[in-house]
């Protein structure tokens, strides 16, 4: 059969299409700003046709109304990365969390956790028949490959990303057409603190260097401060616009690159508009799964790889704590321990974790010890940089004593003379023998 034929005989509505999913199966969503909202609305609207349906996905960017109060008997969601729409359920048992590195979530989706339906949003068939996934490749590709069925959201608003990033129509059981706006991102305010970060950072930045980036306002100040850098280039889990403002200035070209070379390789993208119409069948943006991008040995084979990442706390000896707060899972490990593992094989790569010394409420993100039942993201041991507003802590081949004191240093002052008290009461006999 002719790929137009398919497509034609496929297309249904939204509501139609979901009726393809059927009580007990695990449906996994596309990701971020992909998420198809259209059919996630469709799904919940039918949601008295269900019970115990199982929602796996990473980021969520849209409403995420299958984790609203009372939908529990419908929906069970498997989240590997909460969000704000998402962690009021986790928090009160209505949903659970499953912990895996972002590059092996893909082959978490071909063995354990099949999905039975995955629903995506892509762009248009090309004249081939194939439609580009667009702007979440990541875990998403994997899982529409894996998935017995296959709910297609088909929306010209879609850029047509290129790379490993195409998926045939012929795979697609029902398929939906939508004019509508992709999810944005807008770019955060970035406040003093932040601007102060972002110039630590990018002090460590070399000309030629290669990035990652994480999101939000932390990765978009360092880039404020790389307009006078030369020849950087992008080998990132995302990016958003701030990358394409220094692309435009010529200060990103990827020349310098040891793997992929001249190419800006992502496995997702967050932003706005300016963003999505850059990448559209841009062939110098090349996107591939997570399970390649993020893959610490693909990783380093990049020479001079810069990895730049936040988190919520972090103790004396330099234990990184990124997810949760205590028991309380607040977001995901993401691809953090990916490129801080890349970046230490790569030859001349540093990681860098960077944040507010003080958190919302006032409490010190450098504490004597992480809280009860908080995960560690990154071992002390991974540890390599570590930035806030008032400067930069050293940690690789650093001793406990030496952490603890540099850590200190970059501390708001506020809390100096507590984190101090514990100093001491770790290190006075080793500080005794230094002055004798």
């Amino acid at each position: 059969m002719d790929w137009r034929e398919h497509y034609k005989s496929h297309l249904t509505s939204a509501a139609e299409a979901v009726n393809l999913i059927k009580s007990g199966d695990r449906v996994c969503v596309h990701h971020a700003c992909a998420e198809p909202t259209a059919l996630i609305d469709a799904m919940v609207a039918n949601a008295a046709a269900y019970r115990h349906v199982e929602i796996v996905h990473m980021v969520p960017m849209g409403t995420s109304p299958y984790c609203a109060p009372g939908m529990e008997e419908h929906f069970i969601h498997n989240c590997v990365f909460a969000g704000g729409s998402t962690r009021k359920a986790l928090a009160e048992g209505r949903a659970d969390y499953t912990p895996i590195f972002f590059h092996q979530f893909p082959d978490l989706l071909r063995t354990e956790l099949v999905p039975d339906v995955a629903l995506v949003h892509v762009c248009p068939p090309d004249e081939h028949g194939y439609c580009s996934m667009g702007v979440s490749i990541d875990y998403s590709k994997a899982g529409a490959e894996s998935a017995k069925t296959v709910i297609a959201q088909v929306n010209p608003n879609m850029p047509r990303t290129l790379g490993d990033t195409f998926i045939h129509v012929s795979k697609f059981a029902a398929i939906v057409e939508v004019d509508s706006p992709i999810i944005e991102l807008p770019a955060p305010k970035l406040s003093d603190v932040e601007m102060n970060i972002g110039e630590h950072c990018a002090s460590l930045i070399n000309d030629g260097d290669t990035l990652q980036l994480g999101i939000g306002a932390i990765p978009d100040a360092v880039l404020r401060f790389l307009t006078e850098k030369k020849d950087l280039g992008i080998h990132s889990e995302m990016f958003s616009d701030g990358v394409v403002e220094l692309i435009e200035a010529g200060v990103v070209n990827n020349s310098k690159k040891t793997y992929h070379p001249g190419l800006c390789v992502v496995n997702f993208l967050m932003g706005t508009r300016k963003l999505y119409d850059y990448v559209h069948n841009n062939p110098a943006v090349y996107m591939a799964g997570v399970d390649y991008v993020n893959h610490p040995l693909v990783i380093a084979k990049n020479d001079n790889l810069v990895s730049i990442n936040s988190c919520v706390q972090v103790d004396l000896q330099g234990q990184i704590v990124s997810s949760s707060a205590g028991l309380k899972q607040i977001s995901g490990i993401g691809g953090q321990a990916d490129f801080v593992r890349g970046a230490a094989y790569s030859k001349g790569g540093r990681s860098i974790m960077a944040f507010p010394s003080i958190a919302k409420g006032g409490i010190s993100k450098i504490v004597p010890f992480i809280d009860e039942g908080s995960s560690v993201s990154t071992l002390r041991e991974d540890a390599d940089y570590i930035v806030t507003e008032y400067g930069i802590a050293a940690m690789h081949g650093a001793s406990l004593r030496q952490r603890a004191q540099r850590l200190i240093a970059i501390a708001h002052p506020d809390v100096r003379a507590q984190l101090q008290e514990e100093y001491e009461r770790r290190f006075a006999t080793l500080d005794a023998i230094d002055r004798n």
